[in-house]
């Protein structure tokens, strides 16, 4: 399928028909059914003393499976095949690459949104964005704006589905005055300009991240919808259900764990470089991390190791007192989009180390702030230190890599 990278890139979202094909659709609909079944058992069985009989599934405004997280990944057997098969479709693998402009783009988090048992109304808009623990806003947009999205997101209902509202353009800018307004007097109603993506069964629309969207509407009604995306950067807590799975998938799935092993190498790579003050060395790991990348690109992928860096410092020193508690509840897991790789990735160094990494981000880190508490509407952060919006100014690599010298 040959889709219009263009007006993705300017618009930010893309309907695409038939992503499961109409011949597929029961079948992926009594996979992941069976998966759903799983799911309300392990609720079941975790809920709290105060909890329904059904936990999470009766108290959630959007019961969601993570088909590639724990616990439930530990449960995937030959009955989710057609699920996760569902992923690796020409209509949402072939085109998530072409839009990516990547030969085989991975899939990242397997997901299915569900409807609650009763009705919990609209969602609040927002951007799928934490600057606390990833960048800036403007970060995202002059590196999109360069060299295109690093993740695409889908919704795939496997029912009629008309929850999903996007803000065309949103992508490629920050929220105005009058959106700024609108959000702060009441988050869960219509903005200006809002889209509606009425979808049929087996439709998707995918969109680039971190473009405003809302879930207009969480009610009773049937709703089972494929959730997640695709990018070069995975990570794969568990891949032994993959033996399920045809040839071509267990070769997929291998492929994307591979290059995740190569991705986390090149990050080691550039964070030992700047323990040694290689500059060279440093930019040529960016560039092994994201090739093709820009100046812009390059600059996002240093604050995203900033933070790494912070998350590194945490797991050596956790009685470390100067990192924000709501940045230290972001850091504990992983998010290898923006190169958190997990407390385990930790490991590969030393303390001194981590505390040598921290003498060569520290400004950066300062950069990033704010000399008091700020909030924007809009986000999924609350108030906090760091910049909702803005990039340091007339900022660098060059700056950063100059700035180790200036801290010895």
């Amino acid at each position: 399928m040959k889709v219009d990278r263009g007006r993705f890139l300017e618009e930010g979202y893309l309907v695409v028909r038939n992503v499961v094909p109409p011949d597929q659709l029961e079948a992926v609909r009594a996979s992941y059914e069976g998966l759903v079944d799983k799911q309300r058992a392990l609720w079941a069985a975790q809920r709290k003393p105060d909890d329904p009989p059904g936990g999470a599934w009766e108290t959630s405004p959007q019961p969601r499976l993570g088909l590639s997280r724990p616990p439930l990944v530990h449960q995937l057997d030959a009955q989710a095949v057609p699920a996760v098969e569902a992923w690796l479709g020409e209509n949402a693998h072939g085109v998530s690459s072409q839009l990516l402009n990547t030969p085989d783009a991975a899939a990242t988090d397997m997901m299915l949104m569900c409807n609650p048992v009763r009705d919990h109304g609209p969602a609040a808009w927002h951007r799928d964005l934490h600057p606390i623990d990833t960048a800036p806003l403007q970060g995202y947009i002059d590196d999109i704006a360069e060299n295109g999205p690093r993740y695409v997101q889908w919704n795939i209902p496997l029912y009629d589905d008309k929850v999903l509202w996007v803000i065309p353009g949103s992508h490629l800018r920050r929220n105005t005055a009058e959106e700024n307004r609108c959000l702060l007097a009441d988050p869960r109603a219509p903005l200006p300009g809002g889209v509606q993506t009425q979808l049929r069964a087996g439709d998707g629309v995918v969109y680039i991240l971190p473009i405003l969207h809302w879930g207009s509407n969480y009610t009773p009604v049937m709703r089972r919808t494929i959730h997640g995306g695709f990018s070069d950067f995975v990570l794969y807590p568990d891949l032994e259900y993959t033996r399920y799975l045809s040839p071509a998938g267990q070769a997929a799935f291998a492929r994307w764990e591979a290059r995740s092993q190569e991705k986390q190498r090149h990050t080691e790579t550039a964070l030992r470089a700047a323990i040694a003050k290689d500059g060279p060395a440093y930019v040529a790991a960016l560039d092994q991390l994201h090739p093709g990348r820009g100046e812009k690109g390059r600059l996002l992928s240093t604050v995203f190791l900033s933070k790494l860096v912070h998350a590194i410092r945490l797991k050596k020193h956790p009685e470390v007192q100067d990192i924000p508690a709501d940045l230290r509840n972001r850091l504990g897991g992983s998010h290898p989009l923006t190169l958190n790789w997990g407390p385990e990735f930790a490991n590969r160094f030393t303390t001194a180390e981590a505390d040598a990494f921290w003498t060569r981000f520290a400004k950066l880190d300062a950069l990033l702030k704010t000399e008091k508490e700020q909030f924007i509407p809009g986000y999924q952060s609350g108030p906090m230190i760091y910049h909702f919006d803005e990039m340091p100014a007339n900022y660098q690599v060059a700056d950063f890599i100059a700035g180790w010298e200036a801290a010895t």
